[in-house]
């Protein structure tokens, strides 16, 4: 047991930080910012994205980049009802498994790299919304780099080698209320017209390519006997490749309504790419190779379903590998937990990666 590291992750994980509270995500930024000027003995540069707080730790020229976040799903409060525990040889705490562990991990990590001088870790505070502000740092950071390692959390140990690809979409009817007793047919119902979208969209997933369309939340009318002359709907989509995610942007776009009356509005879109198997495969193959040096187990990779800020990465033609921070299970609820051995045996392999990475892009 890594008693500063487990120090570093208590006073974390005891500073909530929900992706809307921007406060809240201010008064943790300080306390990471702390915590890594006292294990890399400097202070890290501090920005801004739509306002939420943007730290940069480590060098402006990286060969490796480190990325994490700092936002957690968990509302304010949260904590008084699940606190921060050690029991069985596990973490528990709002935001300890995504990914607060992870960021403590990369602060470690890099104190202890070799070429440390030539390493970054860059922090965010929205990725839990899909990285609306922050997503043109990320960008621009990886740019400057020749690798990205992604501090995000991993069930059973498996490194994040695919992420599948995600769009988000808001459908807006417009119709024409009328009573809907006396002259329904006088009204342009919009809620009929969603039933219709509804069916017209599921069917564009394909499931053998692994793409999954899911109507999500719906919404139609004001009162009982009154047409409905609004609705709405999300819809989030997931796609193994960039050409499935066109594909369904494509018919999301072609939406129309066959009810008489009644428009349809499409918001939204691709958010973020797939991170494919390509881009992560020489990082992969690293990752395993040095695993076996340090005596840890075989690294197995994943597939997933969920995105993170590497399908941005990746999807800039960056080598990236992801799923390198806790051990774990339970992201997104209460009873999250991360893997307390494994918290130090993971900073090792990332620690060593680093430099691996640099050597390697030195010679």
């Amino acid at each position: 047991m890594d008693e500063p590291m487990l120090a570093d992750l208590e006073r974390l994980v005891r500073c909530e930080s929900p992706s809307s509270n921007v406060s809240a995500l201010h008064r943790c930024a300080d306390v990471l910012a702390e915590i890594g000027a006292e294990r890399l003995g400097a202070a890290p540069v501090r920005s801004e994205a739509g306002g939420k707080p943007v730290l940069w730790f480590g060098t402006d020229d990286p060969a490796v980049l480190l990325l994490g976040h700092l936002d957690t799903v968990h509302p304010l409060g949260t904590l008084a009802e699940v606190p921060y525990r050690l029991a069985g040889g596990r973490v528990y705490g709002p935001g300890v498994f995504d990914m607060k562990a992870g960021l403590v991990q990369a602060l470690h990590a890099m104190a202890g790299a070799e070429h440390r001088d030539r390493a970054a870790l860059l922090v965010t505070s929205d990725e839990e919304l899909g990285s609306p502000d922050s997503r043109p740092v990320i960008e621009a950071a990886a740019r400057r780099t020749g690798a990205v390692l992604v501090l995000e959390a991993s069930s059973e140990g498996r490194l994040k080698t695919a992420r599948k690809g995600v769009s988000d979409y808001h459908v807006l009817f417009s119709g024409r209320a009328a009573h809907a007793g006396l002259e329904p047919d006088k009204g342009a119902n919009a809620c009929v017209a969603l039933a219709h979208a509804v069916l017209a969209i599921v069917d564009l997933a394909d499931p053998l390519a692994g793409t999954t369309v899911t109507p999500t939340v719906a919404s139609a009318g004001t009162t009982s006997n009154t047409v409905p002359d609004q609705a709405s709907l999300l819809v989030d989509v997931r796609a193994a490749t960039i050409a499935e995610q066109e594909r369904v942007d494509k018919a999301m776009r072609a939406l129309t309504s066959p009810v008489p009356g009644v428009g349809i509005e499409l918001r939204g879109g691709i958010n973020r790419p797939p991170l494919e198997p390509e881009a992560s495969a020489r990082l992969f193959a690293l990752a395993r190779q040095v695993a076996v040096e340090l005596g840890s187990p075989l690294l197995e990779g994943a597939h997933v379903g969920g995105g993170s800020d590497g399908n941005i990465t990746a999807g800039l033609g960056v080598d990236t590998l992801d799923g390198l921070g806790a051990v774990g299970d339970g992201a997104h609820t209460r009873h999250e937990w991360a893997d307390v051995a494994a918290l130090v045996e993971r900073t090792r392999l990332v620690s060593r990666l680093v430099d691996r990475i640099v050597s390697g892009a030195r010679s």
